[in-house]
């Protein structure tokens, strides 16, 4: 049975990029230095914004990522400044290696979830988009985290790399012990717009008919999968998150974004002066996300456009989704659900 819910609410998403440094040089990473910075933030720096981006009356959710946000030497402390000030949940998105004992250093209360990145069932495919020895590096990290008793879940980015090898994820997953798996699209931003031999984005009959297939196997597994419902036929309604939820994209030099795909461009609707977070002036992505087109997603037209498709008369044959409206499927039974 399937479901689509309205976006929700009564919650506010917060990425935190509290760095751009990582140890790990992947084929489809985001992160663009020239635009997101290559510092590091300072861990006083870091609760302040924490502090500002933190809402009372609603939940709060929290994910450090970055780059690599192990690598940044007092993550542990800042997952405790974290939870005192009121986060009602924390998640920690890494590649697996683990830096900085961050697994003695923290417990499974603090943590709610460690979210892995893993691109390939295999060492071949894997470290062909992540690099040598990262396969390896990462699986031993998994299995380490369970260990301990902290709850992971595993990060797939899907895209011409790695489609191939996506059906072999549930029996890995099965394997190791992981029961959330989130399949992600691939953006075409940071290090990926930058791969001209590649045509890395996936066709919709690939999306819908291969991406659903194995989510479905993973769900028959005990697995919770979570993946982007990217296309809408022409039929369905269109609806922004950047319009009706709260997800807010920080990184190191002050940016904050409300949409994902306009992270390589200076369209940013928030901007962190000292310790202030502030609206910045026309036009930005909040201006954007008011047109409508018939081909859904303004910010993809915009900036990713080879995922769409017209017929002969120049209409668009479906629409794009907002990339954060998600369907999640648990044992046999799914719904859509929005981050936000």
């Amino acid at each position: 049975m399937e479901k689509t819910v309205a976006f929700e609410k009564n919650a506010r998403n917060i990425f935190f990029h509290i760095l751009t440094r990582c140890n790990l040089a992947c084929r489809h990473c985001y992160i663009n230095p020239e635009q997101h910075g290559k510092q590091t933030l300072r861990s006083a720096t870091i609760k302040h914004w924490l502090k500002a981006l933190m809402n009372e009356t609603h939940k709060s959710n929290l994910i450090f990522i970055g780059g690599e946000p192990t690598l940044h030497p007092d993550l542990d402390l800042l997952i405790r400044a974290a939870r005192d000030m009121g986060y009602a949940s924390i998640t920690v998105d890494t590649n697996g290696f683990f830096f900085n004992r961050i697994l003695e250093k923290v417990t499974p209360d603090e943590v709610n979830y460690f979210s892995v990145g893993l691109d390939g069932s295999c060492r071949e495919v894997n470290d062909r988009i992540r690099g040598k020895g990262s396969y390896d590096k990462c699986v031993a990290g998994i299995q380490e985290a369970l260990a301990r008793g902290f709850k992971v879940s595993l990060i797939y980015t899907v895209s011409r790399l790695n489609l191939s090898d996506l059906k072999n994820m549930p029996n890995l997953l099965k394997s190791v012990g992981i029961d959330r798996f989130f399949i992600q699209v691939i953006g075409i931003r940071g290090r990926s717009a930058q791969q001209k031999e590649h045509k890395l984005q996936l066709t919709k009959k690939e999306w819908s008919t291969v991406v659903a297939r194995v989510a479905d196997r993973a769900a028959t597994l005990g697995i919770r999968v979570t993946y982007p419902k990217v296309f809408l036929d022409n039929s369905e309604h269109f609806e922004c998150a950047g319009l009706v939820a709260e997800n807010y994209f920080v990184f190191p030099n002050g940016r904050v974004y409300r949409c994902p795909l306009c992270e390589d461009f200076p369209l940013h609707a928030y901007v962190f002066e000292k310790y202030k977070l502030k609206p910045r002036p026309p036009i930005n992505e909040m201006d954007l996300f008011q047109l409508t087109i018939a081909e859904g997603c303004v910010m993809n037209k915009l900036i990713q456009p080879a995922n769409l498709s017209y017929d002969k008369r120049g209409r668009p044959r479906y629409k794009i989704a907002c990339c954060l409206l998600k369907e999640e499927i648990s044992g046999r039974s799914s719904k859509f659900k929005a981050q936000g």
